[in-house]
């Protein structure tokens, strides 16, 4: 099991108000990434990873998570943003 500690940051915006990406294992085409909130408890909302039927990254959401238009349209960028770079 991986902790904190051995997450790693990656270049592109990773930390929003309330949320923030950790790449957490990187597979030898794509990459995976947990986000996380911001606030002590360090609560897992979900994850980014890549979907081979739709070709592109998605967020995977963690059972029993709310999210708000804030929460979202951060995930949305994040998305945009790792997806663009992928298709680079």
């Amino acid at each position: 099991m991986k902790t904190w500690d051995n997450f790693t940051r990656i270049k592109m915006k990773t930390r929003y108000e309330f949320i923030e990406f950790l790449e957490f294992a990187a597979k030898p085409k794509t990459k995976v990434w947990q986000c996380v909130s911001t606030k002590k408890h360090r609560a897992v909302l979900g994850g980014v990873q890549w979907y081979g039927p739709w070709r592109q990254y998605c967020f995977f959401p963690s059972n029993d998570t709310i999210f708000n238009e804030q929460c979202l349209d951060d995930i949305a960028e994040f998305l945009h943003n790792v997806n663009t770079e992928h298709h680079k």
